[in-house]
């Protein structure tokens, strides 16, 4: 057996089985989305086995992207949890034949209430589908186990179906960068997404040089300031930069007179900044893209604030 390409061949069952889940999905998604924007209360999320699994990475996804969900396993759910469950809340129901027993005291009880549901299912027509305000097929020709008994590709269709529910629904929300970091503060994911430009910038005796200055000017505070020095305008706002390389490439066109040409002559004009209260992230982002080591740090109207270097955001633990 060649180990290798029965892997791929897993991977590609499973791909063919989201091609073909996206290419039925209609109407009843849209509704879906529109149920879970309307919940007054929160989405419960439930399912048996494999199916239970999947319904808790939905529950939390849609918890951590700004829409309160929890899981209840149905059989815990007739046992005393049913008091987490509200008339407010809407239902998503996980399960693959769509018939599995230990769901129906708890799809009762909602039905009961009036709760909406929606049900994520590989049998429309079963009496889960039937059951539910809204059905969204999860059916998949095979699995991707060799003898099509382990939920494989059946899970990951349901899993995908939970996530692009829960991807919607963010941007119908309205759903932002910060607002996605108040709930992750720990870890390197609520560094990456809380930690802003000036948290690690240089602020406290940063030099600046005016454009009117020979280039004398900058020999030291270049050395002392890891070779890049913001020039200003007389309202501190950035005009330009002068670095390290723009020193060397100066001495080896002009050796003799190098130290008298005004810093307007050498320096790159109208140059990148970061800007106040911009995400570290994205400073990186544009460092790396467009190879620069430093950037001025600057507010909106460009007067400058400090300056944020590479280094110092690689040891933040921003990425």
């Amino acid at each position: 057996m060649d180990l290798l390409e029965a892997g791929r061949d897993v991977l590609r069952l499973e791909a063919g089985a989201l091609e073909a889940v996206a290419s039925r999905l209609g109407p009843e998604f849209v509704h879906a989305v529109d149920l879970l924007h309307g919940c007054e209360g929160r989405v419960v999320v439930t399912g048996v086995g494999k199916s239970g699994i999947i319904a808790r990475k939905i529950a939390a996804t849609l918890t951590s992207t700004g829409t309160p969900a929890t899981f209840l396993h149905p059989v815990d759910g007739l046992h005393g949890d049913l008091g987490i469950v509200s008339r407010s809340d809407v239902g998503i129901f996980l399960s693959k034949s769509g018939a599995t027993s230990e769901l129906h005291g708890l799809l009762e009880y909602m039905l009961r209430l009036g709760i909406p549901m929606i049900a994520i299912t590989g049998q429309v027509d079963s009496p889960l589908g039937r059951s539910a305000r809204v059905t969204l097929d999860a059916g998949v020709t095979e699995e991707a186990c060799p003898l099509d008994l382990a939920p494989t590709s059946s899970t990951t269709a349901a899993l995908a179906l939970g996530d692009a529910l829960a991807m919607v629904l963010l941007r119908k929300k309205g759903f932002r960068a910060d607002d996605f970091a108040r709930f992750h503060p720990g870890g390197a994911l609520g560094r990456k997404l809380t930690l802003r430009v000036e948290d690690v910038m240089v602020s406290e005796g940063y030099p600046s040089l005016g454009p009117d200055l020979p280039m004398r000017a900058c020999i030291v505070p270049l050395a002392r300031m890891r070779g890049t020095i913001p020039i200003v305008n007389d309202d501190r706002q950035v005009v330009g930069v002068v670095t390290a390389g723009d020193l060397t490439r100066l001495m080896e066109r002009d050796p003799e007179g190098f130290l008298d040409t005004p810093v307007r002559e050498v320096m790159t004009v109208d140059p990148r900044v970061a800007v106040f209260g911009q995400l570290a992230g994205a400073v990186i982002h544009d460092l790396e893209t467009h190879g620069i080591m430093a950037l001025p740090v600057v507010t909106d109207d460009r007067r400058l604030q400090g300056v944020v270097h590479l280094h110092d955001l690689l040891k933040s633990g921003v990425v």
